[in-house]
């Protein structure tokens, strides 16, 4: 009933800067724990951030030590939307960033099965 649709991706060069943008449909997502993915070529999707309601009223963040410093999540609940700024761009940052949502948070939130929903991705690539 969920649908996601990515936004933001494209082309940037080292040490630049880039805000992906998730728009949720279908259903409101206030509290879903929401998360990026992102998947290089020839190599597994792998868990970059997430964020997640902690039922009384502040929202909680974890990162990927690989991104961690350089890419902030946020979320929007009035627009349902989720966001990833990423600052600081990497080339081995080149990948299709997927957004997902689950309807519970779970403490093996950077597991893949974990999420019920996911959007179709968009693309970043880092220059040298």
């Amino acid at each position: 009933q969920v649908q996601l649709v990515e936004s933001g991706g494209g082309l940037v060069q080292a040490g630049g800067s880039l805000r992906l943008s998730c728009a949720a449909s279908g259903r409101t997502f206030n509290n879903y724990t929401m998360g990026w993915f992102r998947q290089a070529p020839g190599k597994e999707r792998e868990f970059v951030a997430t964020t997640r309601w902690s039922g009384g009223h502040t929202y909680y963040a974890d990162y990927a030590d690989s991104v961690k410093g350089r890419f902030t999540i946020s979320r929007d609940n009035a627009k349902n939307t989720v966001y990833l700024r990423m600052n600081s761009l990497k080339p081995e940052d080149t990948a299709v960033y997927y957004c997902a949502a689950a309807r519970r948070y779970m403490p093996t939130y950077f597991r893949l099965d974990e999420y019920d929903y996911w959007g179709p991705g968009t693309q970043v690539t880092v220059s040298s």
